[in-house]
């Protein structure tokens, strides 16, 4: 409880659809996630969406079972792409990184299945196989992929209206 004698200072981070100047609109770690997409051939807005629902574009965000950092890597999905120091994926460009290399590996095994690709993020590769390659029935794993669907569509919704 804050006594009357604190004072307590709220910090509101600059959005990323207000202000002026070149980064005006332009999401948090746009350059990180330009560049993972880049690599992975991965579309940036997917990138932003899962950091959207993941996190909330927090970079030192933990859940209950240990996932850390803007995608949420679980530390043995790190190990897995690289990331030997668990700590290290609440560095955003670790964690985009290693997220976006899990990606491209979640797409060759579901290939343009955007939906199956998701659910193998939230719930693993497993899970989705041991469903007939379907969406497991779980409803974090159901919610999951369909937040991120509706976050990427309003990414490609914004990016389409700011071509116009």
């Amino acid at each position: 409880m804050i006594s009357s004698s604190e004072t307590v200072v709220f910090y509101k981070p600059r959005s990323s659809t207000t202000g002026s100047g070149p980064d005006r609109g332009r999401p948090p770690h746009g350059d990180l996630i330009a560049a993972a997409a880049r690599e992975h051939d991965i579309d940036p807005a997917l990138l932003q969406a899962i950091i959207s629902v993941e996190s909330a574009d927090n970079p030192n965000a933990r859940s209950p079972v240990g996932a850390r950092g803007l995608m949420q890597v679980m530390p043995a999905t790190g190990r897995r792409f690289g990331v030997a120091d668990e700590m290290r994926l609440h560095e955003p460009e670790t964690n985009i990184r290693a997220a976006s290399r899990y990606l491209k590996t979640l797409q060759g095994l579901f290939g343009n299945d955007l939906r199956l690709v998701l659910a193998a993020y939230n719930a693993g590769e497993g899970a989705v196989q041991r469903y007939g390659r379907n969406i497991p029935p779980y409803r974090e794993t159901q919610d999951y992929v369909r937040k991120v669907m509706a976050r990427y569509d309003q990414l490609l919704t914004a990016r389409r209206s700011s071509f116009r």
